[in-house]
């Protein structure tokens, strides 16, 4: 009789340590995922739980507008402010206009492309592109190894097309003038483009940008600081003929202007410095 309870007891004591051991190990899985906290009306944050360290501060998809809009300024605040610095284009106008025309970075072509500005191919662009619908069916659009280089993009389109000169006779705190001047020029159809814009820089009050450039006394950069180093591909041209012209290797020159292949086009305008970004 007491050699059956002892046998009865020896099995109970081997059951509840497998439970135990099983728990132990459930626990430890658990343990090595990241964990993912909604907070702050939508804030998304992934928690590493070995160094309890956020990896990403991007909002949910069900975030309010706002914050949406909030996140991309924190983003691409400091690539505007370059680009203002090298090309004299507003920051507040660059923001705006990434706002309105990507979505907030949300935009089908944004991300598909890269595309913050819905800038198309035209006949120069000898980089990657993606077919889309806008004005007509599956248009041609730029795509870009990263949004640095579709914010390049839009200085240039600005600074190389003559119907854009009128803007840079403005003072660079003239934001409504800006506005106002790219409608005039042809740059968007919609009548209330300008409004918009006007709307977006004073609701998230992005003219601090443009004062964080230009200095506490809004005075516009010196000349030169925002002189445009580039140069105009011609008949004859090759990347590594331009690159011994200005002394820099192809890759180089290459890494400049986001290209992945060595083919230029005549009329094709290339960068000679770096892309500045964050």
């Amino acid at each position: 009789m007491n050699l059956k309870w002892i046998s009865l007891l020896a099995v109970l004591l081997l059951f509840a340590t497998s439970c135990k051991s099983k728990k132990k190990t459930a626990a430890s899985k658990k343990d090595t995922t990241e964990k993912v906290v909604i907070k702050d009306k939508g804030s998304k944050v992934v928690v590493s739980p070995k160094t309890g360290k956020t990896k990403s501060n991007a909002p949910a998809a069900n975030a309010p507008y706002a914050q949406v809009v909030a996140y991309y300024i924190d983003t691409y605040s400091d690539i505007a402010k370059d680009e203002m610095a090298q090309y004299g284009i507003p920051a507040s106008i660059t923001l705006a206009q990434g706002i309105l025309e990507s979505g907030a970075g949300r935009g089908d072509l944004t991300k598909r492309a890269n595309n913050h500005f819905g800038i198309k191919c035209h006949t120069s662009w000898t980089g990657e592109r993606v077919y889309h619908d806008d004005d007509e069916k599956g248009e041609c659009f730029r795509k870009y190894r990263d949004a640095k280089y579709s914010f390049r993009d839009h200085s240039l389109f600005l600074t190389q097309r003559s119907r854009y000169q009128g803007l840079f006779k403005l003072r660079k705190d003239d934001y409504k003038g800006w506005a106002k001047g790219l409608k005039r020029a042809g740059y968007a159809t919609d009548p209330k483009y300008p409004d918009k814009l006007i709307s977006i820089i004073e609701r998230y009050n992005l003219t601090q940008y443009d004062e964080a450039v230009l200095g506490k006394g809004g005075k516009d950069t010196k000349k030169g600081d925002a002189e445009v180093k580039t140069y105009t591909v011609i008949k004859g041209d090759t990347l590594y003929s331009i690159s011994r012209r200005f002394n820099m290797t192809v890759e180089t020159l290459k890494q400049y202007n986001g290209l992945l292949t060595n083919d230029i086009s005549v009329g094709q305008v290339l960068y000679l410095h770096p892309v500045k970004g964050r």
